[in-house]
């Protein structure tokens, strides 16, 4: 390392990098987004099941987004591993893809049976698949964002169900493989209701291809270190200029931007939250909380030792500049 280089100060290491080029800071994500639906779709028609395909795709967009990161960060201050936390997110990404997925699949599986037997007795299908696949996955999209809306609202706002979501918010930095840091009972409960309303009104296997993709590209740029702008598509995605904000220590601004993939029911019900005036704070977490787990094994076993966690609970004064949310009540963290 040069002793000559200039040390970096905390105000240079968490103020927004700006030195994007503007195409990648507006196209990355849109580009990559249509990319990856295009290509699973492309790999269904030629014959490759929706199964095979999902692993085929998201470690090409992990990949360039890891790679993006280094080369283009929103904050110096997210990005390496000084606060260990890359060891950690990467067993959440092995419990949660290949244990908890699996249990996804067979509940979607049980559904989707259970939606073809009611087809067979009361005729036809419910679910519109004479519609062209993008049309279809909008409506998935956007039913089971609905559930997945109040189930991650209730998970803010119901203490004893924060206990379990509280890992998400654990989280020291934002980057690509946050998308993963989520307790497995979470990932479980979210990733069913989210599939849920799709699976029982009769959509094919393909659908719910097309959905995965779209939630895996979607979470992992909402979370990623990368300086992105969306402009007027912040007005239907819940992408990552709105969820850095969700992760505020500042309870009445964390508790806002509920969407995991759009932010339709954000808008309707009053919780959509991007001040114009201010950046969203590099310091993240639960301010309340200094001492919740740092590690994998003890984060899985918090939700059942929470005393231990409220031991050392604080409440911080919010700042003076946060905007408050009259729809959002300050019952997180607790």
């Amino acid at each position: 390392m040069d002793s000559t280089a200039p040390e970096l100060t905390t105000r240079e290491l968490t103020t927004p990098a700006r030195t994007t080029p503007l195409l990648v800071r507006w196209l990355l994500f849109p580009g990559m987004m249509v990319s990856a639906l295009m290509t699973t779709q492309a790999l269904m028609v030629a014959g490759y099941t929706p199964a095979m395909v999902v692993p085929m795709v998201i470690p090409f967009v992990f990949l360039l987004l890891a790679i993006s990161e280094r080369l283009f960060p929103y904050h110096l201050s997210w990005q390496g591993n000084g606060n260990g936390d890359l060891g950690v997110d990467i067993k959440y990404f092995i419990t949660n893809s290949f244990c908890i997925r699996v249990a996804e699949g067979a509940t979607m599986v049980a559904c989707a049976w259970g939606a073809a037997a009611l087809s067979a007795r009361y005729g036809g299908t419910l679910w519109p698949s004479n519609w062209h696949w993008t049309g279809q996955l909008a409506l998935a999209v956007v039913l089971g964002e609905f559930i997945e809306y109040w189930f991650h609202r209730i998970m803010h706002e119901v203490p004893w169900m924060w206990r379990f979501h509280a890992v998400h918010h654990s989280a020291p930095r934002l980057y690509w493989l946050n998308a993963v840091r989520f307790h497995p009972i979470d990932m479980v409960i979210g990733g069913v209701g989210r599939m849920m309303p799709a699976a029982l009104l009769g959509a094919g296997h393909e659908v719910f291809a097309l959905h995965t993709i779209f939630s895996g590209v979607h979470g992992s740029f909402q979370h990623c270190n990368v300086d992105i702008k969306l402009g007027p598509l912040n007005w239907i995605f819940s992408m990552a200029e709105l969820h850095r904000w969700h992760h505020s220590k500042t309870i009445v601004e964390s508790n806002n931007n509920y969407g995991g993939n759009v932010g339709i029911w954000d808008i309707i019900f009053g919780t959509r939250f991007l001040p114009k005036d201010r950046e969203p704070p590099a310091d993240i977490g639960m301010a309340s909380l200094p001492k919740f787990p740092q590690t994998f094994g003890a984060q899985v076993f918090t939700p059942f030792r929470w005393d231990e966690v409220l031991k050392f609970k604080i409440t911080p004064p919010p700042p003076e500049n946060s905007v408050p949310n009259s729809t959002a009540p300050e019952t997180a963290q607790s």
